[in-house]
């Protein structure tokens, strides 16, 4: 049990050890790295504000206020959009060094946080995304999330229910060994670099989605678009071959995926989920107002 000292400064600390939590949660939340830094200075805010001694468990505490805080974010977006979510639309890219790490701990950091996942979780409600990241990533007990989402916690266990199964029928089947996906990844930089069409064909699952963001911005073939089937994902790739065999292999969100930039500035990031050793879904990120706070990271291969 943490208990929120009287001092200010204290309570600054207090706060801190939990930052990095509170960001996870509310990425996951939010799919946007921006908003999750908000909302996390946001729990801050409201922390500053309660009566001192008021809390036993801090970080249980930070953890539900979080997601009160994007679930109200969540709400404005549903309330605020038109049309339904754009499926173009790639959630905010997580970068590391491609750097030998424990593959088991790799695959869970994937496997929690991959893009595929956060596509997937935009479809969801916002009490049920709530509910699911909470519970399912967070272990927060249902007693602790129904008040925030003002229901029963039966009912908020059926949100989570209900979120789960949505995910796991809307996820595509993912090879959860980073090598693998490794090994298709270069395949698909190498057959781009030779300008190789069949050689794309063959490492692209005949059904591959393409979905790339560019932006509200940027018009003409470099615009946002969704792609399905090989031979278009493979023509389009071809148009883009220079950037992609430039692209340097990072981790994306804990999996195998490729950077293009020029001067220190990210261009696009590319991700992408493998199965069978074929390439099933590439989740592009090219928008230049998302990418631009992005850190580039540094070389490693």
């Amino acid at each position: 049990m943490t208990t929120v000292g009287g001092d200010e400064e204290r309570l600054a600390r207090d706060f801190e050890d939990h930052r990095a939590h509170l960001k996870a949660v509310a990425y996951r939340m939010l799919g946007s790295v921006a908003e999750a830094e908000d909302a996390a200075q946001e729990a801050w805010l409201r922390l500053s504000r309660v009566e001192p001694g008021g809390i036993d468990n801090l970080g249980g505490w930070l953890t539900t206020v979080t997601g009160r805080i994007c679930l109200d974010l969540l709400r404005s977006r549903t309330a605020r959009r038109e049309q339904p979510m754009d499926d173009t639309f790639v959630p905010d890219p997580v970068l590391r060094p491609l750097t030998r790490v424990d593959p088991e701990q790799e695959a869970l950091e994937a496997d929690s946080v991959g893009i595929a996942l956060l596509v997937v979780m935009e479809t969801l409600d916002p009490d049920e995304r709530l509910a699911f990241v909470l519970h399912d990533m967070f272990a927060v007990p249902f007693d602790d999330i129904a008040p925030v989402v003002e229901r029963s916690p039966a009912a908020t266990r059926q949100l989570a229910s209900r979120a789960r199964r949505r995910v796991r029928d809307s996820s595509p089947p993912a090879d959860p060994d980073a090598g693998r996906q490794r090994q298709a990844l270069d395949a698909f930089r190498a057959a781009s670099r030779t300008g190789d069409f069949e050689a794309l064909l063959a490492v692209l699952h005949p059904d591959v989605v393409l979905r790339a963001d560019a932006g509200a911005l940027v018009r003409g073939v470099a615009g946002s678009k969704t792609l399905r089937g090989a031979r278009q994902v493979a023509e389009s790739a071809m148009l883009f071959a220079r950037f992609n065999a430039q692209a340097r292999p990072v981790l994306v969100n804990g999996a195998p995926g490729l950077v293009s930039a020029a001067d220190g500035r990210v261009n696009s990031v590319m991700s992408v989920t493998v199965h069978d050793g074929r390439i099933t879904a590439l989740y592009i990120l090219a928008d230049p107002a998302r990418l631009k706070g992005l850190v580039l990271p540094s070389e490693a291969d």
